[in-house]
């Protein structure tokens, strides 16, 4: 019973389960069918309306369209008649200038015609002049033979005598015009060039001792003498052996004279004779030990000298070996001038005078104190000073301009830069001074004399004096065989003999005197 009731009880679930499941389908179904309608109409609304949307763009668009056509058809046009009003301009000017060309073309047959026309006319006035040359030549020749026949001189005699009064004429308008230039030169180039030269000069304060080839050593007595002699004179050629220096022991009380050529040599000589004699011992091994010792220390005190002569004048970055040159110029002599007080003296003057011309006043001292170290070596050789000290130059590194400077100072070389004319100008400054050299007095005699005879072998000169230390010669002329036209081409004519035929330091002034006397007396 209870299982008929249950039974009954699940089939009657089934069966609602059924009944729903049917009603809810046909639930769902209407409610599909509504949506679907409903999005139907949707689509529809909304496909009109795009329908609608783009009908409305495109009708935008088709309008840009149209004025993207209408604007760009404009600017084609404007373009088309700027290349119209180009063209139209190009045909003008081509017009214009074929009736300029036109215009010239006449202009020029014009001009044609015209010279055709001269032409012509110099033809026959040339056809003319030949016929009139002919004449002339004709009447020249007759007057010519008439002249000769008259005078009773042929033409090409006449000729030559009138080509040697012209030569002796033209010689003398030469003369005057060559020296009215000489002294417009002077007068305009020489003034600055005095000025520098005397500043210069006045500047440099300098000593004018003389170095010597003999040495005096003095004694405390002459005792020391036979000492100094040794046995059978054993010290003395001991001493002359080392050192190469003559010793000469005379009569002079408490001295002896030491003799050589070269300097150090006698300072060895000297020095070492100072320690052997404090010493007092004397003998051939003490003496060859101590003129070693003194020989180095010479070498020491030049390569010193040499330090401090470059330090004192602000010259830098010198090679030591070109410095241990400067150091042996001490011991070296130029015509009797101590070769380093030379050296210094034109290292100031270089410099002074290259900053007063706005030069480079260090690089001046520079080529100054090295423009004689040609005169250093020992060793005899056949190069002159001034290219051997050039060479060494070069060879330890100094610039081109101080090379030249010392190449050029003797005009070795040519001058290729403005240092070498003030080295060599100052080279003679200092040589030329007085009291800068000595000169043996036979030579110095004979080059007065040279002077006056030059100036005897001209004809009219009546006296000559060589004056001024042979710095001026003053020639005194016959006024009635020298007028004054001859007296100033004499002076000329005087001065370039002795510049081509002598040889002398500086300068030599030449004056001529050409003096005309009236005497009357009163009784």
């Amino acid at each position: 019973m209870d299982i008929q009731l249950i039974i009954g009880a699940v089939i009657g679930i089934i069966i609602g389960a059924i009944i729903a499941y049917f009603i809810v389908k046909s639930m769902q179904s209407k409610s599909a069918n509504s949506i679907v309608a409903e999005a139907k109409k949707d689509a529809a609304s909304i496909i009109k309306d795009a329908k609608a949307e783009g009908e409305s763009k495109k009708k935008d668009k088709i309008l840009q369209a149209k004025e993207k056509f209408i604007e760009l058809k404009s600017e084609h046009e404007k373009v088309i008649l700027s290349r119209d009003k180009k063209l139209a301009d190009a045909e003008k000017r081509t017009r214009d200038k074929e009736s300029q060309v036109s215009s010239e073309l006449s202009k020029n047959k014009k001009l044609n015609k015209d010279v055709e026309a001269k032409v012509k006319d110099y033809d026959l006035r040339n056809e003319y002049l030949e016929k009139k040359q002919e004449e002339i030549d004709k009447v020249y020749q007759s007057a010519v033979k008439q002249l000769e026949v008259i005078s009773g001189v042929s033409a090409e005699e006449a000729k030559s005598q009138l080509v040697e009064t012209l030569k002796e004429s033209a010689k003398t308008d030469a003369m005057a015009l060559i020296q009215d230039t000489i002294e417009e030169a002077k007068m305009t180039a020489q003034q600055e060039a005095k000025k520098i030269i005397i500043n210069t000069i006045q500047r440099i304060g300098t000593e004018e001792a003389v170095e010597n080839c003999v040495s005096v050593f003095n004694l405390e007595s002459d005792d020391v003498k036979g000492r100094i002699i040794g046995r059978e004179g054993r010290n003395i050629r001991a001493i002359e052996a080392a050192t190469g220096v003559e010793i000469i022991v005379d009569d002079t009380p408490e001295a002896i004279i030491l003799s050589c050529f070269d300097s150090v040599r006698r300072e060895v000589a000297r020095l070492s004779l100072h320690k052997l004699v404090t010493d007092g011992r004397i003998h051939p091994a003490r003496i060859e030990e101590v003129v070693k010792k003194t020989r180095k220390m010479i070498d020491e005190e030049i390569i010193e000298i040499g330090k401090r002569t470059v330090v004192d004048l602000g010259i830098h970055g010198l090679n030591p070996e070109l410095i241990k040159m400067v150091g042996r110029m001490k011991y070296r002599s130029s015509y009797g001038q101590n070769l380093l007080q030379h050296s210094r003296e034109v290292a100031k003057l270089c410099g002074v005078m290259a900053a007063e011309l706005g030069l480079n006043a260090k690089l001046a001292k520079r080529a100054g104190l090295l423009h004689d170290i040609g005169k250093v070596p020992d060793s005899e050789t056949e190069v002159p000073h001034a290219i051997l000290g050039m060479q060494w130059a070069e060879k330890f590194g100094e610039k081109p301009e101080v090379c030249n400077a010392i190449g050029a100072h003797h005009d070795e070389v040519e001058m290729t830069s403005l240092l070498s004319p003030i080295v060599q100008v100052c080279d003679a400054i200092s040589g030329a001074r007085p009291g800068a050299r000595r000169q043996v007095l036979d030579s110095y005699i004979q080059r007065l004399k040279d002077l006056e005879e030059i100036a005897f072998g001209f004809n009219g000169v009546k006296k000559a004096y060589a004056i001024q230390a042979g710095r001026e010669l003053r020639v005194i002329v016959e006024s009635e065989r020298v007028n004054d036209d001859k007296a100033s081409n004499l002076s000329f004519e005087i001065s370039q003999k002795i510049q081509t035929d002598m040889t002398y330091p500086g300068q030599v002034k030449v004056t001529v005197i050409r003096e005309t006397r009236a005497v009357n007396i009163a009784k």
